[in-house]
């Protein structure tokens, strides 16, 4: 049996698990010459979803935006073609939903252990542990 690995999803957060998930991301990615989606989440408190502006910090999605870039200019020096997406709401969701969109092509999501999350999950963080057991897609861990 042949796996096609054409698009991989990486979600980042700045931290250094997710720069080791890009850097993994993108080694796969040279080997089965394919292409890689960056998704960046900007976690948003509860209240702020049904408010109609949303949850309004320009500084942090600022930051958002560099890492993003700094990830695209990361994967083109390997030769891989990386496009980012930012979103706002829960991380772990939204990067599941995402995965698990058809419309998406996703066929694989490789995620850091450990990112910005509370330390209350000990061996996964809380997001890829939610990601890893709600994707539909493989899901490759990286510590």
């Amino acid at each position: 049996m042949k796996i096609k690995t054409k698009k991989i999803l990486v979600p980042l957060d700045g931290s250094k698990n997710s720069i080791c998930g890009l850097d993994m991301a993108i080694h796969i990615s040279r080997q089965s010459h394919g292409t890689i989606t960056a998704l960046a989440v900007k976690p948003m408190p509860g209240i702020y979803a049904i408010h109609p502006l949303g949850f309004l910090d320009f500084n942090s999605m600022t930051k958002v935006k560099k890492f993003l870039s700094d990830a695209k200019t990361r994967a083109a020096k390997k030769g891989i073609q990386l496009t980012g997406k930012a979103l706002s709401g829960d991380p772990g969701y939204d990067i599941a939903r995402f995965a698990n969109n058809a419309k998406n092509g996703i066929d694989m999501v490789v995620i850091g252990a450990r990112g910005r999350g509370s330390a209350k999950e000990i061996f996964l963080g809380s997001v890829s542990n939610y990601v890893l057991h709600k994707s539909k897609k493989p899901v490759l861990i990286v510590k």
